[in-house]
């Protein structure tokens, strides 16, 4: 009997295995503290964990529906409306997901096709370009300046073409925590007046934003809502993020397009806990509190740094720091991060990954949602470095 021969070409031959996976096993194996992947390490609210045991407990143990719960849509539409003052139709416009990272992938799987291009800004979350490479996309990468990240959007214009499908913003920004600003997504309405570009906005970070700031959700600007996914995450804002629920926000036409590819990649999401949700978002103080709550960890954790060799900016948003290393080593990022883990036993992110070409600029990304114990020891690890 011949024996089978692998013959097939790899569609993603130079992706290699994720940077968070690679820090966080190196963490377990060193016993070191994970400020790497950007979980808490601390419970979700236990009255949300006591609904979600109460759903499975009433028998919602079966197939949600495909676009989600109507309860947990018409929540989230509720919260957009009392948040930005938009509508957002739950039966049509509103699709739950396993996770943001899944809309992100079903986004791009609902709209790209061969040879259409995709402008990303670097350092980038991580999934979006195997993804748009996956349907034959081609990725437009701009290296936003490492001192702001700010973007130019001078720049961003002259990249501009009729090949041109989609861009990709995120904000507030992972992994520098920057925010966009109003004139920021004012220029981006400007750039995208009379074409047919589709803008993806990663939000997954919304309720994470610091000094008094609003977020500047792209359902905000007309011209952009009108041709935006935005896509959001549960388990960033409760907690949770094991339990992968997330949604995705945009107007009928591009939805219709983005539930076709949800229905086979994932169909329907955990049901007992979409109840949970819905039930949990009724109080907006589960979800505006959380500002002033990771606000309170992200200053402890850097007046307890203060005085390192470690260089910073304060973030402006999500419940990641970085922190600049080049009065301590000449090591590339990726090299110091490993070495920090094995001897000194706390782990980080080295941005480099993320970066156009690994520009290294000797940063590492740390994350604060954490408990103030850890912080503390944290801290009391990079004082001494």
């Amino acid at each position: 009997m011949p024996s089978y021969t692998n013959t097939f070409v790899s569609k993603l031959p130079e992706v290699p295995t994720s940077i968070f996976s690679v820090m966080s096993t190196l963490a377990i194996k060193h016993n070191a503290l994970n400020l790497s992947q950007g979980f808490p390490n601390f419970e979700s609210d236990s009255k949300l964990i006591e609904a979600v045991n109460k759903a499975m407990n009433d028998g919602k143990n079966q197939y949600a529906p495909m676009p989600g719960i109507f309860s947990l849509r018409d929540a989230i539409a509720a919260k957009m409306e009392n948040l930005y003052g938009v509508s957002y139709n739950p039966e049509t416009e509103i699709t739950i997901t396993a996770g943001a990272t899944q809309a992100i992938f079903t986004a791009i799987a609902a709209t790209i096709k061969k040879d259409d291009e995709v402008i990303i800004f670097k350092p980038a979350y991580d999934s979006y370009e195997p993804t748009i490479q996956l349907f034959g996309g081609k990725t437009i990468a701009v290296q936003l300046n490492p001192e702001d990240f700010k973007i130019d959007w001078k720049l961003v214009k002259g990249l501009i073409s009729d090949k041109t499908k989609m861009i990709i913003i995120n904000t507030p920004h992972n992994p520098s925590g920057r925010i966009l600003t109003k004139q920021d997504m004012l220029q981006l309405e400007t750039l995208l007046k009379n074409t047919n570009i589709i803008l993806l906005s990663d939000e997954v970070y919304e309720h994470i934003i610091f000094d008094g700031e609003q977020h500047q959700s792209a359902a905000l600007f007309p011209a952009l809502a009108e041709r935006a996914f935005i896509t959001a995450s549960f388990g960033k804002t409760f907690h949770n993020t094991g339990w992968k629920v997330g949604y995705c926000l945009a107007p009928k036409e591009l939805m219709d397009e983005f539930r076709k590819v949800h229905q086979f990649n994932v169909f329907s999401v955990n049901h007992p806990t979409q109840v949970a949700l819905a039930e949990h978002l009724k109080t907006p103080n589960n979800y505006l509190e959380l500002n002033s709550f990771y606000q309170q960890k992200r200053d402890l954790f850097l007046s307890l740094i203060k005085d390192s060799k470690f260089e910073f900016i304060p973030s402006k948003g999500t419940y990641f720091q970085l922190l600049n290393f080049k009065n301590i080593t000449d090591e590339s990022d990726y090299d110091f991060a490993v070495r920090l883990t094995q001897e000194q036993k706390i782990a980080a992110i080295p941005i480099s990954v993320f970066n156009q070409h690994k520009l290294d600029t000797k940063v590492l990304r740390f994350c604060f949602a954490k408990t103030d114990e850890t912080l503390k020891q944290a801290a009391s690890i990079l004082n001494s470095i």
